[in-house]
Parts: structure tokens; sequence; C-alpha cells
């Protein structure tokens, strides 16, 4: 499912000219659910309650993609 929505974010942004993909958040109503991609052949999915501070959690979460790409 992850990976699907990350197609799907990739699409759109290349469709409406946004350049390369950072990041694809879902909010629910109880917190989010984050997904970056991690080098070619793999992804970060996070999930975060309401309350945590989203600025850093997005923050943290492209530091620990980028972590993961360059170990993999």
């Amino acid at each position: 499912m992850s990976a699907t929505l990350l197609a799907l974010g990739s699409h759109a942004a290349a469709e409406l000219n946004c350049g390369d993909l950072d990041q694809v958040m879902v909010k629910g109503k109880n917190g989010y659910i984050l997904l970056n991609q991690a080098g070619a052949d793999a992804v970060l999915a996070l999930i975060a309650n309401e309350s945590g501070k989203l600025g850093l959690i997005l923050l943290d979460a492209k530091r620990a993609a980028k972590h993961i790409a360059d170990i993999i």
C-alpha cells in the first residue's frame, strides 16, 4: 500500500510540475501516515498521532530516509 501511495504521489507531482516527490502525508482523524522514498528499493513509513509536532516529524522522517538510503 505504501509503495502505491508513493507512486501515485510521484505521478501527481510530475503531472503538476511540482518537481521530484519529497514526501507523501495522509492525515486522518487520529494522526498522520508519512511516506518517504529511502533509496531505489525502500520506503520509510511512519505513523504519528495528532499531538506530535508535525514539522519536527517531517524533518526527522526526511533525515531518516536519507540515512537509510545511504546505508542500503
